[in-house]
């Protein structure tokens, strides 16, 4: 097998991947390899998105709405 050196890795990224290799129970080593390979392995997306639609409604009405009715929480 192949062996991957990294360098210059900000210690903040190797801190998260300690953790994260923690949270999942296995050794940090592990937890890079399964890194790459799902990496490598998910197909990568080139195509273009298709055009937004935009419409605009105008309203012949003006409401007026109060905290509670927007977010049902009564000004907390």
């Amino acid at each position: 097998m192949a062996a991957l050196h990294v360098r210059n890795l900000p210690e903040s990224v190797v801190t998260a991947l300690r953790q994260r290799a923690a949270r999942n129970g296995q050794s940090v080593q592990q937890e890079i390899r399964q890194i790459l390979e799902a990496a490598v392995s998910e197909p990568a997306s080139h195509e273009v998105p298709g055009p937004v639609r935009l419409t605009t409604v105008r309203a012949a009405t003006t409401s007026t709405w109060g905290r509670e009715e927007m977010y049902g929480d009564a000004g907390r």
